[in-house]
């Protein structure tokens, strides 16, 4: 690859609004090649890590195609960076969703998910903002979705991609 393309991941506790964005971005940014991880799932199990490394092969293809990937899935840095083909990416960008816990309750209980679950969850949600300063380079912003419209969560990730393209 002659040039190296950057990463960007939507990241977030589950129910935070990642695959609810998916549709919007596309058509907000038809430039880009965005995808769910999740989709995965159905055919590989829960092995996150394979499933991992599965996309970040489809974004270094994507890359070497002279396109940019978007990925929108709970992801962490220090998984992103064991995979094979993360020295493929100039460098890869987070940004966090998130909602109320009451949000979060709402969209998770309509999934059927258990009490466990949930909490575990909400919990997780609270880690991702503890953490985002630190363990993220550079600092990983939040928005938050719960009551956010999806035009407008859409129009925020498309500005801070946007941003940090400019910035070269």
């Amino acid at each position: 690859m002659e040039t190296k393309q950057p990463l960007f991941i939507v990241t977030g506790a589950s129910g935070s609004g990642k695959t609810y964005v998916i549709q919007e971005l596309r058509k907000q940014m038809p430039d880009f090649d965005i995808f769910d991880p999740d989709h995965l799932v159905e055919f590989l199990g829960h092995d996150w890590g394979k499933i991992r490394n599965v996309w970040l092969r489809v974004a270094r293809n994507t890359a070497e195609s002279g396109r940019m990937t978007i990925l929108c899935g709970t992801m962490m840095p220090w998984d992103i960076e064991k995979c094979p083909d993360f020295s493929y990416f100039s460098h890869v960008y987070y940004m966090n969703l998130h909602c109320s816990e009451e949000h979060r309750e709402s969209r998770l209980r309509a999934r059927n998910w258990s009490d466990e679950d949930i909490e575990t969850h909400k919990n997780f949600a609270k880690k991702l903002l503890e953490i985002a300063d630190e363990a993220y380079t550079p600092p990983m912003p939040t928005i938050d979705t719960s009551e956010t419209d999806v035009t407008e969560v859409a129009s925020q990730i498309k500005v801070w991609i946007e941003n940090i393209i400019k910035k070269g």
